[in-house]
């Protein structure tokens, strides 16, 4: 008897295009051993088991790091929403992720935005699991103990090599984020430091303080340095044809205690990876 014979006869309502795909995702073993063959000869002794479907993989655009029973932590590319917006409300970055979570389980599993990004920013989101773990996680991130690193690509040479870009920040009637001498904006911390230059721009990382929107885009614009990609904030060149903006780490207490430490690698585009 071939083995697709003997598919047949254990599974009667599979379709033979139905059969060919077990083969061919590697789910059929004979005695223990993967087979990819129909044709394959089996004897009445032989063992023939259907392997469980592996789990879906992470929706693209996104890139699954890191995942367990509370967080869910991905690498969102630039371009992608982060959460809907009255423009968008289909393609995002959390409605691919929640449908996904929900498919993979029981209805009752959900998935909660902890923060977010950027639309045009790429690099390390992370989402939490359950009620109890969002409001663990974003009490972090108002303690200002999450540590959120990114490098951009800002244009100009900062001559500094490093510093720390004190401001405030408000938003006009256009809701745009901008700095402000007056005492009435929030107060903006970010660290920065450089990592190279370059003939017309320099590679900076640049780690918050504290987690303003468009924070920091608004204080290197304020500087004289607006991002490369950046024409909202005064950004002259597009050598990436992007923001060149990119979360590369993300730190903080996991939920049921203990530190984590997640990084994604600078896209090629910004040219080398820092050290």
């Amino acid at each position: 008897m071939r083995l697709y014979e003997r598919l047949q006869a254990l599974y009667p309502g599979a379709s033979h295009r139905r059969l060919k795909q077990w083969l061919e995702a590697s789910r059929i073993r004979v005695n223990g051993a993967i087979v990819r063959r129909g044709d394959l000869a089996v004897g009445v002794e032989d063992r023939v088991e259907l392997m469980a479907a592996p789990p879906p993989a992470c929706p693209p655009p996104l890139r699954l790091v890191h995942e367990d029973e509370d967080i869910l932590v991905v690498d969102k590319p630039s371009g992608l929403l982060t959460i809907a917006t009255e423009r968008e409300r289909e393609h995002t970055a959390y409605r691919l992720l929640r449908e996904w979570v929900s498919g993979r389980g029981p209805a009752s599993a959900r998935l909660f935005i902890v923060h977010r990004l950027d639309r045009e920013t790429s690099g390390l989101i992370v989402f939490a699991k359950s009620a109890a773990a969002k409001e663990r996680l974003q009490a972090q991130f108002a303690a200002r103990a999450v540590e959120r690193v990114y490098v951009a690509l800002a244009e100009g040479v900062m001559r500094q090599g490093e510093g720390t870009l004190v401001s405030r920040l408000i938003e006009d009637p256009a809701l745009r984020v901008r700095t402000t001498d007056r005492r009435a904006g929030r107060e903006a911390i970010t660290r920065y430091r450089v990592l190279e230059r370059r003939r017309a721009e320099t590679l900076l990382e640049l780690q918050l303080v504290t987690g303003r929107r468009a924070q920091i885009r608004a204080q290197l614009a304020a500087a004289g340095h607006p991002i490369a990609g950046d024409r909202e904030y005064g950004g002259r060149t597009d050598p990436l044809r992007r923001l060149a903006l990119h979360a590369t780490r993300l730190a903080f207490v996991h939920p049921r205690g203990g530190r984590v430490s997640f990084d994604s690698p600078l896209p090629a585009a910004f040219g080398r990876r820092p050290a």
